[in-house]
């Protein structure tokens, strides 16, 4: 029986919390997290607590709609050399970045062809920014340089001293990095400081209404063989099944003009994230009376999505949504009001409403919404032993917000006894959905399109960071394709000892994430 969270009839003391984290965790098995009285901390919540004082808690806990786009969420990211269509217009202030740009240009293209010496010649221009320009950018490229082995020698401690100084100068992904360094020597206060800084970043780009379809990186390889049907279903325009769809949509079938719309917002399927062609199928849609599509109109206008931002209009299509019996966008709705967007006036009573409509309807985001109007004290009294109890059942039903609250809790003691491991884990599972997970898309097409050199080269960057997914992928292409993955060594093109090196590297770290195929 699914019950509103702050019913009596939810024993905290019988939960068994299972979270099956496939569709958030790149972890090669479920993670579970099993929560008893013990974990629970017996709160006045009248007392001050870290919630009113932690500076932690002083951010808009509903997720925001003001997103920066992702390359400014990702400074430093390779997403202009791959989309150059979705980065903002380049300014003065990052004009000087050009220079690392080219030379990450010609470090993929060496890695497309094989060609050391052109190689050799980015990792010295690499080096140069770094060392000599002090970029954080290219100190993070050096990082993974040493790391790797790739044109320099393979030196664990020349790695963390580029990502730690990429990290201070604002480079996301040396972030990453250093904090999966950290969990993996059990360094739990440096590297849950680490992921909550990135766990955030990815939370605040989520959505206001429903939950945002998971991305996952796809597993190339299924043990020693290729994975044929989860590549076949990721070959974006030129995959057959949906060449079939746009047709269904072109003759005026609603569900598919919603479900095209759908995969070019989200860029699923292998498809590159297109906003304006997701806004003009939903449009179509609508004209048919698709409902769904209205819910995601809403999202477009409230977070300006290929359009002007326009609240007034995001609360119109979320309340036609609504009257069609998807209780999802009274999430969205509720956001409006708490925020004042697109309303008279900020109305938390009518908020509330909204958030338990969807709550009553067995919307996991109805539960977590809830669950920040108690944590916080908004429109009704601050009730700490709720809102714990709202994250566990929006958790249990796969909110990944719920989870990133969670982790807070367990990281600040607030609500659930302090535990760092577990603070740990559960702001990674939401940190790996941020925005530089593009790589996995990127390192994804590269093979479809024959490219190993540059999926290899691509998804090695990705298992710097933790990604477990990435790890063996690179690891099955160097075991696979041998000297045609294109890896490259200290000198040159792989040796086999280097290449049998990496991949035993790369297989040993999946493995430590439960992925136990290559030992």
């Amino acid at each position: 029986m699914y019950h509103r969270c702050h019913l009596s009839t939810l024993r905290l003391s019988l939960f068994l919390l299972l979270f099956s984290l496939f569709p958030l965790s790149l972890h090669a098995g479920p993670f579970v997290l099993v929560l008893s009285q013990d974990d629970l901390k017996d709160i006045q919540n009248d007392d001050a607590s870290p919630v009113d004082s932690d500076s932690s808690w002083d951010d808009d806990e509903f997720g925001g709609t003001h997103v920066k786009p992702d390359d400014e969420l990702d400074p430093g990211s390779w997403r202009r050399l791959f989309e150059p269509t979705t980065t903002t217009t380049p300014t003065s202030d990052d004009s000087s970045l050009g220079s690392y740009y080219a030379a990450v240009d010609k470090m993929i293209s060496a890695s497309t062809n094989g060609d050391a010496r052109l190689m050799e010649e980015a990792a010295v221009e690499i080096e140069t920014a770094a060392n000599t320009e002090g970029d954080p950018h290219a100190r993070s490229v050096l990082g993974f340089l040493y790391g790797m082995g790739m044109m320099r020698e393979r030196n664990k401690a020349k790695a963390f001293l580029n990502h730690y100084f990429a990290a201070e100068g604002g480079n996301a992904q040396s972030m990453m990095a250093l904090a999966y360094t950290y969990s993996r020597q059990d360094m739990f206060e440096k590297a849950v400081k680490l992921y909550a800084e990135l766990a955030e970043i990815a939370v605040n780009s989520f959505l206001i209404s429903k939950d945002s379809p998971v991305i996952e990186p796809i597993r190339i390889h299924n043990g020693a063989e290729e994975n044929k049907e989860a590549l076949k279903k990721s070959r974006g325009e030129d995959d057959e099944d949906f060449q079939i769809l746009e047709y269904q949509a072109q003759k005026g079938n609603a569900g598919a003009m919603y479900k095209i719309g759908l995969f070019y917002y989200f860029g699923l399927r292998g498809l590159r994230r297109d906003h304006a062609k997701a806004l003009t199928w939903f449009l179509k849609a609508v004209d048919k009376g698709e409902p769904r599509s209205m819910e995601l109109l809403g999202e477009i206008y409230a977070r300006g999505a290929g359009v002007e931002r326009n609240y007034t209009k995001a609360l119109e299509w979320l309340s036609l949504a609504s009257k069609q019996g998807l209780y999802s966008a009274y999430n969205g709705m509720g956001y409006l009001y708490v925020k004042g967007y697109g309303v008279e006036k900020k109305n938390y009573t009518k908020a509330k409403e909204y958030f338990e409509k969807a709550a009553d309807n067995e919307d996991a985001g109805g539960h977590y919404n809830l669950g920040v109007m108690y944590l916080k004290g908004i429109g009704v009294k601050k009730d700490v032993k709720i809102a714990c109890k709202c994250f566990i059942v929006a958790a249990n039903a796969g909110q990944p917000k719920a989870f990133y609250q969670l982790a807070k809790m367990f990281h600040t003691g607030v609500g659930l006894k302090k535990n760092l491991p577990m603070a740990t884990a559960l702001y990674k599972l939401v940190a790996e959905r941020g925005p530089w997970s593009s790589l996995s898309r990127w390192a994804l097409e590269s093979y479809l399109k024959g490219d190993v050199g540059k999926a290899f080269l691509l998804y090695s960057r990705m298992a710097e960071l933790g990604y477990e997914i990435a790890q063996s992928n690179a690891a099955w292409i160097l075991d696979k394709y041998g000297e045609r993955s294109m890896c490259m060594g200290e000198s040159g093109l792989c040796t086999d000892a280097e290449r049998h090196q990496c991949a035993h590297s790369l297989w040993w770290q999946a493995s430590e994430q439960g992925n136990c195929e290559g030992l």
